[in-house]
């Protein structure tokens, strides 16, 4: 039967995991604090008392919302806002060197496929070299525990921003060790997040439609706001080196349905009273996206939440060469040359035709 996303619980935790908590008399920083997750992740982490806890997010508005809300709750004096970028690297050794955080949970990521298509430079120098920036700055003051939420979006990536979150996890790659252990956790899409499909039906459905579908065969993986919490916090308390960790995301759902489920359980009828309109495939949409890849496998030490996968990776001198000339390109906003840095790291990623197209043109650099 297929998984209903719109009541999926929390995954349980392994009770000896969660003895270790790694927040606990900590300083912990927080990027994208002021989104969705990431303002999830934050309620979440008060309650485990950290020592101080880190808001950075580069959205005033965001960030105003989650320091007033964690204001009142117990705990919540220890926050700490900041108004940045989380790829800025002078105000990344600000804070290592004044705050000295010792667990990064990194959150912060542009998401939206269609406008990074539009925006290929920010969705690199965001989502890649910012990641990259991060890393190299939490192995330099040693952090204890590093977690990056990644996307089923990185794996075999037709869109820039699925490149550019699997360069992310490329960098965590890059950067961990055994004294700074570095995790991404691949996801799918989050039940009820900022700019995710299930808001945008519901507003449609609010204003009598029609609810648009791309594709009537598109699926996508599902997880709600507390899994996506519950299994980042667990990649944290895990024992152990980095790498890259995939939770079992159950069976992809179908589009079409969630969307005529999504009508019916506003009372209305799919196609008498809400109607349903096919636009076709937008540039960087897959039909179905994967967890893992071709050219990667799940270590055999499967844990019951999170498996560990192997996947191929550059040696560290190609991927400090080809990060080097990725961050020139985008300091130009070059588009031919980010995309040849992105395909040199990551040899699957087939760039859209708006990308190409971009890339190819004129006007290429002023985009």
């Amino acid at each position: 039967m297929r998984r209903d996303v719109s009541r999926s619980a929390p995954a349980a935790c392994d009770d000896r995991l969660l003895m270790n908590n790694p927040f606990a008399g900590r300083c912990v920083l927080l990027t994208g604090a002021g989104g969705s997750i990431g303002s999830a992740l934050a309620k979440a982490i008060i309650r485990d008392s950290p020592r101080s806890l880190i808001l950075l997010d580069h959205s005033e508005s965001h960030l105003h919302q989650i320091d007033f809300d964690l204001s009142s709750l117990p705990g919540g004096q220890v926050r700490f806002p900041v108004l940045g970028d989380a790829g800025d690297g002078a105000l990344l050794t600000e804070l290592f060197e004044e705050r000295k955080p010792e667990v990064v949970i990194h959150a912060a990521a542009f998401k939206q496929v269609p406008l990074m298509e539009r925006n290929p430079v920010a969705a690199v120098q965001n989502n890649a070299i910012g990641t990259n920036l991060l890393a190299q700055a939490a192995q330099r003051f040693e952090v204890a525990t590093f977690v990056m939420l990644s996307t089923d979006k990185a794996v075999n990536p037709r869109s820039v921003m699925g490149a550019s979150k699997r360069v992310a996890e490329l960098a965590l790659l890059r950067w961990s060790s055994s004294r700074s252990p570095m995790r991404a956790v691949r996801l799918g899409n989050v039940y009820g997040s900022q700019g995710s499909v299930v808001p945008a039906f519901l507003q449609q459905i609010s204003t009598a439609g029609p609810v648009t579908v791309t594709d009537p065969g598109v699926n996508r993986y599902f997880v709600s706001m507390d899994e996506a919490v519950e299994l980042v916090l667990l990649a944290a308390r895990l024992a152990g080196g980095g790498g890259i960790f995939i939770p079992d995301l159950g069976e992809p759902v179908r589009i079409l349905d969630l969307a005529r489920q999504l009508i019916m359980e506003a009372g209305l009828q799919p196609g008498d009273d809400i109607p349903i309109v096919m636009t076709g495939l937008r540039p960087g949409d897959k039909m179905a996206e994967q967890i893992v890849s071709d050219l990667e496998s799940v270590d055999p030490a499967d844990h019951a939440k999170l498996r560990l996968i192997k996947t191929p990776q550059p040696s560290h001198q190609e991927f400090d060469s080809a990060m080097a000339a990725m961050k020139e390109s985008a300091a130009r906003r070059d588009v031919p040359g980010l995309l040849e840095q992105l395909c040199r790291l990551v040899h699957e990623y087939r760039p859209s035709e708006l990308v190409l197209a971009s890339a190819r043109g004129p006007q290429a650099s002023a985009l």
